[in-house]
């Protein structure tokens, strides 16, 4: 076993390998990470709160709470209702979508470069719905859902395809796969909305990433893929950890590491495609968070993907509540805000050999 260590740590594809201990992390131990977690549950209620009374329309923590226990007609019940609920439960879900595949996808890959934005997880499900809509007139959540699946779906399996040529999947390798994919995707998907301008005109907010675009019954559509794949993310943490230390120690630990691999890419596809009809192709998010985690909560995958699920909506609807008080009265799209706060943050993963041998 020990030769089988050695070799996942110094082969030409060696991945993340799981340190022992806690590795500084600010969590440690059994109560102390559940702690945490109560934690990032709080931090996740306060930015729900803060996502329901600040926009154009400030309301008081008194008018807000007043509309949710008994709505009327008042102003003030319409903008919480029919606005910033609805507003608010997408980013949750979708955040949750986003950082539970974040973490498995960095798992799997063993590459702290991957994320549903970095690898074309995003950019296939965009373009998919995008056909969907142009094509097969397709207007309804249930139907983008299913085109943001199979999009999501043939992404994933193309782009570890590319990166996998001469010689293994390598992060950079993936990273440079998944831009060239979303870069050629992406100027398909322009082609066809140039080409449409009804298409254009119900695609040109949601291509940003927007929380503004989806009902209470789209969501009720959505959430049960997003819980679902959630569920699954955080049902394998323990073979996550086994993948993540190479195929033959993962072998010799007793994991299938291709059933590992199957559970796994259901459980990046539900949520991310889910996340990606209801909110747009919201870039960083998947990538950053699991960083945040790791760096809280150490390397056990078990750990890591419940902090994503609860760190990524909170991240997601602070940067929402960012883009409306920036600019006021107008509003920058989440998808934007997160690109300018995200992208700094690749930057600095790809210099740092670090990451590259993570």
């Amino acid at each position: 076993m020990a030769g089988s260590t050695t070799a996942a740590r110094s082969g030409p594809a060696a991945g993340p390998i799981p340190r022992s201990g806690n590795g500084g992390s600010l969590f440690t131990g059994g109560i102390g990470r559940t702690a945490g977690l109560v934690l990032a549950c709080l931090l996740l209620a306060a930015a729900s709160a803060l996502s329901v009374l600040v926009g154009n329309y400030d309301l008081s923590v008194a008018d807000a709470l007043s509309a949710l226990a008994s709505p009327g007609g008042g102003d003030a019940d319409r903008v919480v209702w029919h606005v910033r609920v609805p507003r608010t439960a997408t980013g949750v879900l979708a955040g949750m979508g986003l950082g539970a595949a974040g973490a498995v996808m960095q798992g799997l890959t063993r590459n702290p470069l991957a994320g549903p934005g970095i690898l074309g997880v995003n950019a296939g499900g965009a373009f998919a719905v995008v056909s969907a809509m142009a094509f097969l007139q397709v207007s309804s959540l249930a139907g983008h859902l299913w085109s943001a699946f199979a999009g999501a779906a043939l992404a994933a399996v193309f782009v570890y395809a590319l990166g996998s040529l001469g010689g293994g999947a390598s992060p950079v390798k993936l990273a440079l796969a998944g831009a060239a994919f979303s870069a050629m995707v992406g100027s398909a998907t322009t082609a066809i909305t140039l080409l449409d301008p009804s298409v254009l005109n119900d695609f040109r907010f949601w291509t940003v990433g927007s929380l503004t675009r989806s009902g209470s019954g789209d969501l009720a559509v959505a959430a049960p893929a997003v819980l679902a794949g959630v569920g699954l993310a955080v049902l394998i943490g323990r073979d996550l950890n086994a993948v993540a230390l190479g195929e033959d120690m993962a072998r010799s630990l007793g994991t299938r590491a291709l059933a590992a691999r199957a559970l796994g890419a259901v459980s990046v596809v539900l949520p991310a495609g889910a996340a990606t009809a209801i909110a747009g192709p919201i870039g960083f998010v998947g990538l950053v968070v699991p960083h945040m985690a790791r760096a809280l909560t150490g390397p056990d995958y078990r750990w890591i993907v419940p902090w994503c699920v609860l760190l990524a909506p909170t991240v997601l609807l602070l940067a929402d509540v960012l883009g409306r008080v920036l600019i006021r009265p107008e509003q920058l799209q989440v998808g934007i805000v997160t690109g300018l706060i995200g992208a700094p943050f690749f930057i600095h993963l790809v210099r740092t050999r670090k990451a590259a041998r993570l």
